[in-house]
């Protein structure tokens, strides 16, 4: 048995407490209100994949299409350590800072390219071997509501959240070409490229999303020990700032400076939620699972193109959108 399932089976023995009927798990309308703890600690993880897709409009350009280029990081695995802290200013009124950090693991990045009547001219295909990911969300709030009996609550919140991504992706391989697509340029045989080495470094990108979010969270306690727990929050305002280095772009008319090659700034919206279950192991000590989804989008913005041997173009960026999503676990404790 690894690691998760261990972890796995612990979270799922422990949920199964719950469900026993003994003096200890009693319905929640008959516990006793306790005294309010005023700080509240967390670790947990976040064992997620994602993707990250994004798009130009170069067709300006005599030839190419509308979108020109389509980029896709998909398949991304990363597992993520995530840390919280909350403290209680009043009764009501509340702070919260969460930070979150991971390494990134495996996934594709596809490379599609068009020209005019969105005639894909290439298609090639790179592994992801890193980097990492990591993101800090800074919330203040406070509760609006309890349920009767002591069941539960309901907070709203608001803050700021950053987001930051980098992939690397290595090799490259030609998954399709058609020539007459855009005439005068052409493509590598299909398969492998041949004077690109496996684990070349091909094409960096860096993703930051700065963005307010805007919340509730509700919790509901099926028993004593037991509850139920729900965040959603709607991301209004976001900015992308993105930077890709296209390392094999270095010689020829189409050469493009290298730090950075490529630079995205939009404007968007976004989404978060979890949902989840909380049980109480002891006095003000609590494990936790549940699963997480975070989408931000942009709606507008332009990608400039630092050549290297002339000025930069700048041309309408039509898809900027990050996505990520898994299972999370963890453990609270409150004082």
């Amino acid at each position: 048995m690894n690691w998760w399932q261990r972890i796995t089976a612990i979270c799922v023995g422990m949920l199964a407490l719950a469900a026993v009927p003994d003096r200890q798990l009693v319905f929640a309308q008959d516990a006793v209100e306790e005294r309010r703890p005023r700080v509240e600690l967390g670790i947990g993880a976040w064992i997620s994949t994602g993707e990250t897709k994004w798009a130009h409009n170069a067709s300006s350009i005599p030839g190419l299409g509308n979108p020109t280029s389509k980029l896709t990081y998909k398949d991304v695995g990363t597992n993520i350590i995530d840390l919280t802290g909350k403290v209680w200013f009043t009764p009501r009124l509340f702070g919260r800072l969460n930070l979150g950090i991971g390494n990134v693991g495996g996934g594709r990045l596809t490379d599609d390219d068009y020209g005019s009547g969105q005639r894909l001219f290439s298609e090639t295909n790179s592994d992801i071997d890193g980097v990492s990911t990591w993101y800090l969300n800074a919330d203040f709030g406070g509760k609006v509501k309890e349920f009767a009996n002591h069941r539960g609550y309901l907070e709203v919140f608001g803050g700021y959240q950053y987001w930051y991504t980098k992939y690397n992706a290595v090799g490259l391989s030609q998954v399709a070409c058609d020539p007459t697509a855009i005439p005068g340029l052409g493509c590598p045989p299909l398969g492998p490229v041949s004077n690109v080495a496996p684990r070349q470094s091909v094409i960096t990108n860096t993703a930051n999303w700065h963005s307010i979010r805007v919340g509730g969270t509700t919790e509901y306690r099926i028993t004593r020990r037991f509850s139920l727990q729900g965040t959603v929050a709607f991301i209004p305002v976001s900015i992308i700032d993105n930077k890709d280095v296209h390392r094999l772009r270095t010689t020829g008319n189409a050469a493009l400076q290298q730090d950075p090659s490529i630079s995205m700034f939009g404007y968007g919206i976004g989404a978060d939620a979890d949902v989840g279950a909380r049980l109480m192991i002891v006095k003000n000590f609590y494990a936790n699972v549940g699963y997480r989804v975070w989408w931000n989008y942009a709606i507008d913005g332009h990608a400039t193109f630092h050549s290297a041997n002339a000025p930069s173009s700048e041309f309408p960026l039509t898809q900027f959108q990050s996505l990520r999503h898994g299972l999370t676990f963890g453990l609270n404790y409150s004082f």
